[in-house]
C-alpha cells in the first residue's frame, strides 16, 4: 500500500480544487463491496463515504477497512457517525485504528444524531435536539482530545474520561480531517468552529426525510445557510472546505424532462431542482458547468453522489477532480 500526502486544511474554499466522493451501504457479498471500492478508486473518486444507520446497509467500520485496504489512495469515512450509537472513547479508538491500517486515510465524519427510526428500533431515547447536540459537542471533544499525545482527561455533562492515553495515535495529526455536517443554525455554527470540512445538508429536525427537508433544500435555504457558517466561522474561514452530498443525481441528455420528473417525485417546483445544489442534473458538460458555478457562488468543492452514481458521473470527476 503505497503512502499518501496527508489531508491539507490550508486552503480558502473559493480556491480549492474539487475532489469527489461517493456514498455506499450495501453489498450482497464481499467481493461485490471491494470490487466497488476499486472502481470508486478507479474511476478518479477521492473518498468513500457511508451512512450510519441500523437498516439494512454494512456496519461503517469493519466496510471502510476492508475498502481501504484493498485500494492505495481512496480515502474512507462515515457521513456521518451518530456519536449517540458508541461511547466517544470507543470510537475514536476505531477511528485511530482505521487511519493507522489506512495509512493516513482517514476521515471522521461526526453527527448527533436525527434518524428516529434508529432511536425506536434500539429502544435508545430520542433526546431532544439541545441534549443530542450537546451531547456530540462532547463527543467530539474527547475523540480530538485522545487522539493528541499523551493523557486525556474530561469531565461534562455527558461523558468523564479520566487520564487515558488513547492508542494507536492516527498518522494524520493531530487527527483525522473532521466533516461536520448541518442543516440549522446550531449544528452549522458548531461546525464552522470546529470542523475541517463542513456538510451543508437539508434540516432533518422532523427525524425522517420528507417535505421540511426538501423545502430546506432551496438555493435560498444553501444561502442562509453558508452565510451562517461563514459567520460563525469568523477566521477560520480560510481553511474549511465545504461539502455538499448531492442526493439528486441523473446524468442524462434530457435535463429538462430529468428535472421535470425528479421535480413530480418530490412534489416541488422544476425550478427548485434546476437550482438547488443537492441536484445535478443533464449532461455532464452541463453539470461540469453547474458545479463550477455553485463553487464561485458557495464554495463547494467537495462533492458526493451515491453508489449507483459511479459510471454515469465519471465523466465529470474526470474533468474537474484536482481542478
Amino acid at each position: 500500500m503505497q503512502s499518501v500526502t496527508p489531508y491539507d486544511r490550508d486552503m480558502t474554499p473559493h480556491q480549492r480544487p474539487f475532489r469527489f466522493g461517493v456514498q455506499a451501504s450495501r453489498s450482497t457479498d464481499g467481493t461485490g463491496w471491494t470490487e466497488l471500492a476499486r472502481r470508486v478508486e478507479a474511476k478518479g473518486y477521492d473518498v468513500l463515504t457511508m451512512p450510519d444507520h441500523f437498516d439494512d446497509q454494512l456496519a461503517p467500520v469493519p466496510a471502510l477497512t476492508a475498502a481501504a485496504a484493498i485500494t492505495s489512495a481512496l480515502r474512507v469515512g462515515a457521513l456521518v457517525w451518530d456519536n449517540d450509537y458508541k461511547h466517544p472513547l470507543v470510537l475514536a479508538k476505531e477511528l485511530a485504528t482505521m487511519d493507522v491500517l489506512s495509512e493516513g486515510r482517514a476521515e471522521i465524519g461526526l453527527g448527533a444524531g436525527w434518524m428516529i427510526a434508529d432511536y425506536e428500533q434500539a429502544g435508545m431515547p430520542y433526546d431532544s435536539a439541545k441534549v443530542r447536540i450537546d451531547r456530540f459537542v462532547e463527543g467530539l471533544a474527547i475523540i480530538k482530545g485522545l487522539m493528541h499525545d499523551g493523557p486525556f482527561s474530561f469531565s461534562g455533562e455527558h461523558y468523564t474520561i479520566t487520564n487515558h492515553d488513547g492508542r494507536p495515535k492516527p498518522v494524520q495529526k493531530p487527527y483525522p480531517p473532521v466533516l461536520i455536517g448541518g442543516g440549522g443554525k446550531r449544528v452549522l455554527s458548531i461546525a464552522a468552529r470546529e470542523a475541517d470540512i463542513v456538510g451543508i445538508n437539508a434540516t432533518m429536525s422532523a427525524g425522517v426525510i420528507g417535505p421540511d427537508a426538501f423545502s430546506s433544500m432551496t438555493a435560498e435555504a444553501v444561502d442562509e445557510k453558508v452565510a451562517i457558517t461563514k459567520a460563525a466561522a469568523g477566521d477560520r474561514w480560510s481553511e474549511i472546505e465545504l461539502n455538499v452530498r448531492a442526493f439528486l443525481v441523473s446524468v442524462t441528455d434530457d435535463a429538462d424532462q430529468a428535472a421535470e420528473n425528479i421535480a413530480k417525485m418530490l412534489g416541488v417546483e422544476k425550478s427548485m431542482v434546476e437550482h438547488s445544489p443537492f441536484a445535478l442534473v443533464g449532461p455532464p458538460s452541463k453539470i461540469v458547468d453547474d458545479l463550477l458555478a455553485r463553487r464561485e457562488k458557495w464554495g463547494f468543492s467537495y462533492v458526493i453522489v451515491g453508489s449507483a452514481d459511479v459510471d454515469d458521473f465519471a465523466p465529470v470527476v474526470a474533468q474537474l477532480a484536482g481542478h
